[in-house]
């Protein structure tokens, strides 16, 4: 089971590593709610892998059976090694590779308020931004919400392969 994880984990974080890297760079010129986009696919594209190291395990090392529950916790398994590749990958990013991302989205994202809300409720949410801004522009924060995002859809993902991919022994 261990090496059944770390092989596709390894496949999933290096997939999760190149599709982030290839959206960051070929679609750096995109609108960021199409980068948002290709992110998430992303993510989802890289987390498949969770699917095929159940699958994997179930038919390869496990005579053909395995239960919701070891299902589940491979893929979780899997998932959380996606998830620390992409929390690191992204804390790079932001540090070294494009450590003006915080500051020029903040800017966006102000700017797409500004446009959209009424005066007075822009104000409210403004003073809300601010206050979070500090939270977010730490390299530990972004490492765990980009870390938490992975790995929340890596659960979904998880929670669905194993439900399909569940089987029990036959009984003889």
């Amino acid at each position: 089971m261990k090496n059944t994880i770390l092989r596709y984990g390894v496949y999933s974080a290096i997939t999760i590593v190149l599709l982030a890297l290839g959206g960051w760079f070929l679609g750096k010129n995109l609108d960021y709610s199409i980068q948002e986009v290709i992110g998430y696919t992303s993510m989802v594209v890289s987390l498949l892998f969770v699917f095929f190291g159940i699958k994997h395990f179930r038919d390869k090392e496990n005579n053909g059976v395995v239960s919701f529950g070891k299902a589940l916790l491979i893929g979780v398994l899997i998932s959380l090694i996606a998830a620390l590749a992409f929390g690191i990958l992204d804390v790079v990013y932001i540090k070294y590779i494009n450590p003006d991302f915080t500051t020029e989205y903040y800017a966006h994202y102000v700017e797409e308020m500004k446009n959209s809300l009424p005066a007075a409720e822009f104000e409210t949410k403004l003073a809300e931004l601010e206050a979070q801004k500090e939270l977010f522009s730490n390299p530990i924060m972004s490492f765990l919400l980009m870390s938490f995002t992975v790995l929340i859809i890596g659960f979904i993902i998880s929670l669905i392969s194993a439900l399909i991919l569940q089987r029990k022994p036959i009984a003889a």
